[in-house]
């Protein structure tokens, strides 16, 4: 049910500054090293310090539910790269799962701040680097949960409609300065995270981990997870000047899911 392996987009993005938050683990970290092998200058935050340590690219522990954090990194990446072509706002959390009436005011609060917030903080450092460089690209991490419901899961999925909005607005006050801003829509990516959700929505529902695993997958027309390589790939693309006329859009890579369950 994994996708086979996947080879990073093979465009030249020689030049390009690229900011990528969580970007020493996950998809974050393919990202940035798909990026970086395609010859993009990455500077990256992660709030883990040996994901940092390790992940070879330039960077600097930043808590993304921290505004401080986050404009200290911004700040330190545009000092680091000389300007700014893209902006990758990856940084994301799964949030509680849980009926609506059990989520805590901390948990709902939490997942806004990560999920949404942390976009907005970074963008609004981002944009004046952008204009200055003539031009750029945001992309915005989403999720199938920013185009459906998605049961126990409310806080997480308000978040990911949040910034399907948050896109499409930027992507309107944006253009005539040659910045597009899309967003990225990953369905079941497989790996840790969704893994961990597997897990609690299996017990929450009273099924086996692997009930839930066929169930969920089962939801997807090509019947697979996707890999964290495919949603590098749609970056990459929609930073490349193959994007160039791309913006406003909530793309979607997730094997076409029909549901979120």
């Amino acid at each position: 049910m994994v996708t086979g392996a996947r080879a990073h987009l093979p465009v030249d993005l020689s030049g390009l500054r690229v900011v990528i938050t969580a970007g020493a683990g996950g998809i974050g970290r393919v990202m940035a090293d798909s990026f970086a092998a395609c010859g993009a200058a990455v500077f990256v935050s992660d709030v883990d310090e040996a994901a940092l340590a390790s992940c070879g690219h330039a960077g600097m522990r930043a808590d993304a539910g921290r505004r401080e954090d986050l404009e200290a990194f911004m700040d330190a990446a545009l000092e680091k790269l000389g300007g700014l072509d893209v902006l990758v706002n990856n940084a994301g959390i799964a949030g509680p799962t849980a009926p609506v009436e059990e989520v805590t005011p901390e948990a709902l609060d939490e997942t806004l701040r990560v999920d949404l917030a942390s976009q907005f903080f970074c963008a609004r450092r981002a944009v004046p680097a952008l204009r200055a460089a003539g031009g750029g690209c945001i992309i915005n991490l989403s999720s199938a949960a920013g185009r459906f419901g998605f049961r126990l899961r409310s806080p997480y999925a308000a978040a990911k409609w949040g910034v399907v909005g948050f896109t499409k607005t930027l992507a309107i006050e944006l253009g005539p300065d040659g910045i597009r801003v899309n967003a990225i829509l990953p369905g079941a990516v497989d790996g840790p995270r969704i893994r961990a959700v597997i897990r609690a929505k299996a017990e929450a529902a009273g099924i086996s981990e692997n009930e839930q695993t066929e169930k969920l997958v089962g939801c997807a027309s090509l019947r697979c997870f996707v890999t964290q390589q495919d949603i590098a790939n749609m970056a990459l693309y929609v930073a490349s000047p193959f994007g160039a006329t791309i913006s406003g859009q909530a793309l979607a890579v997730d094997g076409d899911l029909q549901v979120l369950i």
